[in-house]
């Protein structure tokens, strides 16, 4: 059962989210009506996306062996303070509704951390998370008192052990371990409980590489890392399949490249995931991802079947120092560039940028170019797909109100 963190349509008939979605049907319908009868096809409408990433930098005091991002870790470019601002207000004030500040780098190396945090919570009024490798608890413990009740940190630690831990992360300092990181939850907990706190750990499994390197596996540390974020007072733990990146630049999930029979791993992966539900208890939540369970169930080639047009990535997006991307699968690829970094920055900009958005949603044909994506988007794209077909079909406003990230 898929869990309402990825049950994205939800979350589209929201109350709060609905009129985007309803905005873009409209426009889709009357894209493919004017080409029908030989029309030019309508401009996009003035619409931002409901969320997005947000890569703050691509700076990182980690060099993490399984890092998807390796190669733009610690670069050149970066994003101007006042033009993200800017972008953000021209965003939110087309609908933008949440934003994860994730990827690329660690987001609390970006200097203004705290201060772009409060902004975004107090000018803006938007949803917040962030997606972080805990090596500054006290950055994070300072922003604590700006989140409100549905917003959430989320911290990278995939181990059980401080020597697992040291050895996939490589953290730059030696004195940062799973026993440092984990001792500020309760600091940031009493800070503030209304933010949500999570462990994500990411399964790897032997034959698994990166840049034909191969990685460390860790499907042997998933219970004792419930046991950690249990005892260090963590609300949930979040488990997820690692992903590879192809030579296209798509992060894909490749099962198949197991030391082992695939069988064999995933029933694996089944045992101990069901250890940790026995020791998590009442206290500690356990999250499956999407593509983890479609992984233990056999289904996951079915979500390498995508319609032509990725909808989502008119109502999600990637904010980087390098661009505005289309999909955290494609973070960083040329031919998923769907605006510079500023593209946001003004109205004339957000205008150019719908225009690129409407390029790239005739251009990025989604069935072949994410025919190896084990897609968390999926079954909404198809949703959507049916809703823009169907002229007749009515946008159901049912979603429970809160969660708007996407």
């Amino acid at each position: 059962m898929t869990h309402f963190i990825h049950d994205f349509a939800a979350k589209l008939r929201t109350p709060a989210v609905a009129p985007s979605l309803e905005r873009y049907v409209s426009w889709r319908r009357a894209v493919r009506a004017a080409r029908a009868t030989g029309q030019p096809a309508p401009p996009a409408p003035e619409l931002a996306p409901v969320s997005i990433n947000l890569d703050l930098t691509l700076a990182c005091n980690y060099r993490c062996t399984h890092c998807i991002d390796w190669e733009i870790l610690n670069t050149g470019p970066k994003l101007e303070d006042e033009t993200l601002r800017d972008s953000l207000r021209v965003m939110s004030n087309r609908g933008l509704k949440s934003v994860i500040l994730i990827g690329g780098g660690e987001p609390t190396l970006y200097p203004g951390f705290t201060e772009f945090v409060r902004f975004a919570k107090q000018e803006l009024g938007i949803q917040i998370a962030v997606v972080s490798n805990g090596s500054r608890g006290d950055h994070l413990l300072e922003i604590a008192p700006f989140l409100e009740q549905g917003d959430w940190i989320r911290l990278s630690l995939d181990s059980g052990s401080n020597e697992l831990f040291r050895e996939m992360h490589q953290p730059n300092r030696a004195d940062v371990d799973l026993d440092e990181i984990c001792s500020w939850i309760p600091k940031i907990r009493s800070a503030n409980p209304a933010p949500r706190l999570g462990f994500s750990f990411v399964i790897i499994w032997r034959g698994a590489s990166r840049d034909q390197e191969q990685l460390l596996e860790n499907i042997h540390e998933i219970v004792p890392a419930a046991v950690r974020a249990r005892e260090a007072g963590f609300h949930y733990i979040s488990y997820k399949p690692v992903l590879e990146r192809l030579d296209d630049g798509a992060e894909v999930m490749a099962p198949t490249h197991t030391a082992e029979d695939t069988t064999e791993v995933v029933r694996r992966i089944r045992g101990e995931i069901a250890k940790a539900r026995e020791v998590a208890g009442t206290k500690l939540e356990i999250y499956e991802s999407t593509n983890l369970q479609s992984l233990e169930d056999g289904t996951w080639r079915n979500y390498t079947r995508q319609p032509r047009t990725c909808h989502m990535q008119a109502l999600r997006q990637v904010l980087t120092p390098t661009g505005v991307f289309n999909c955290p699968a494609h973070r960083g690829v040329e031919k998923a560039l769907i605006a510079p970094k500023n593209g946001y920055a003004d109205a004339e900009l957000a205008q150019e940028t719908g225009r690129g958005l409407a390029r790239i949603l005739d251009e990025f044909d989604a069935s072949t170019e994410c025919e190896q994506v084990t897609c968390l988007y999926h079954d909404v794209n198809w949703w959507i797909e049916d809703l823009v077909s169907d002229d007749q079909a009515v946008i159901p406003v049912d979603g429970p109100q809160g969660d708007t990230f996407l």
